[in-house]
């Protein structure tokens, strides 16, 4: 069986059995995390993929290829607890000027800093799709003129399908499934309402192309070959992408992953993609 993209063979299941059998004391949470060290499964900046690994020994268990030791202790599942991002207030001057007169802008990395909370209530409170917690590598970028925020953007880890990308690219099952940790998707594009000037998204796109793959690099010591996105044919027509040179791949069915009817449920949406290098596609094939 495949599992994220990792072979289970029937030898690593005799494995993860003796194991268990040899190591009773184990929780299922050290467990994981042996099994982590004993396949070397981890991250490019050397975390273990211990989720990754939990979802395996469990999926084992549900199909009884294994049995798991008892569950020792209830862990709070804070993702489906969690609230909505607190409203952080901020002073907010309107702006129409040029480009050129709100320069110069700074471009802050704010997960896992004090300036984190007022990102995310910014996009619950002014993004038409609000916050969405993201899930895997993840950044996000406050965008600042003068000291005082002026957009907004979120990246995050690729979704593993995507027929109009991987047609593009011409990815074979096991390219995507080896490559498409390079690649990193923009879920989240706001400029606060109250900032009006001409060229300025298109700009924050072209700086954000160069700023993003040097964070990836420190942050998960792998580097970006490719950016993606989507945009929402009923609600914008992704001018500002195209003007920063991103390439138009196709119009999705409005189906949604994994529709049970071939009926349109959601909105049309435009995919839009940015190659990093001039050999993406060698790079990103082999």
């Amino acid at each position: 069986m495949i599992y994220r993209g990792r072979k289970v063979t029937g030898e690593d299941i005799a494995f993860v059995r003796h194991l268990i059998q040899e190591r009773p004391h184990l929780s299922r949470w050290k467990l994981s995390r042996e099994l982590c060290e004993i396949w070397q499964w981890k991250q490019a900046n050397g975390a273990l993929r211990d989720m990754l690994c939990r979802g395996l020994l469990l999926m084992l268990h549900r199909a009884g290829e294994i049995e798991l030791p008892a569950v020792k202790r209830t862990v709070r599942n804070r993702i489906a607890e969690r609230t909505r991002p607190a409203y952080v207030a901020i002073e907010q001057h309107p702006f129409t000027g040029s480009l050129s007169e709100l320069q110069p802008l700074e471009f802050a990395q704010v997960r896992r800093t004090p300036e984190e909370a007022l990102f995310n209530s910014l996009l619950e409170r002014h993004h038409y799709l609000g916050y969405e917690r993201p899930v895997g590598e993840h950044l996000k970028y406050l965008v600042k003129a003068g000291g005082q925020p002026i957009a907004c953007l979120a990246w995050s880890s690729a979704p593993r399908h995507l027929k109009l990308r991987d047609r593009y690219l011409g990815w074979s099952d096991e390219a995507r499934e080896r490559n498409v940790l390079w690649l990193a998707y923009n879920t989240r594009f706001l400029i606060l309402p109250w900032i009006r000037v001409a060229h300025l998204a298109s700009h924050i796109l072209g700086r954000m192309a160069k700023i993003v793959p040097q964070d990836w690099q420190r942050l998960y010591a792998h580097p970006i070959y490719w950016l993606e996105t989507f945009v929402d044919t009923s609600r914008f027509a992704g001018t500002c992408y195209r003007a920063a040179n991103w390439i138009e791949m196709g119009e999705t069915q409005g189906r949604g992953h994994r529709a049970p009817t071939f009926e349109q449920t959601r909105p049309v949406k435009k995919m839009l993609g940015l190659p990093l290098h001039s050999r993406f596609r060698e790079i990103l094939s082999t």
